[in-house]
């Protein structure tokens, strides 16, 4: 539960933010090719769940999907 809870926090969700910038960059400018499109194409589900404030992990670990209900 502190993991969601960290998560749903301003630190966790730029972390979030910029771990899915980093997999497009890496995606479209070191790997290229098919593998690189797919790794940015999965970069931007971190990003739109730190933007959103959706936790994906959250009901597996017992805790909601929502950010917002973790307050």
């Amino acid at each position: 539960m502190a993991l969601a809870k960290f998560m749903a926090g301003p630190v966790g969700r730029g972390a979030r933010v910029v771990l899915g910038v980093v997999l497009i960059v890496l995606g479209l400018a070191v790997v290229g090719d098919t593998a690189g499109l797919i790794l940015a194409a999965v970069g931007v589900v971190p990003i739109l769940a730190g933007v959103f404030n959706v936790c994906l992990i959250g009901p597996i670990i017992g805790a909601p999907l929502s950010g917002k209900d973790l307050a």
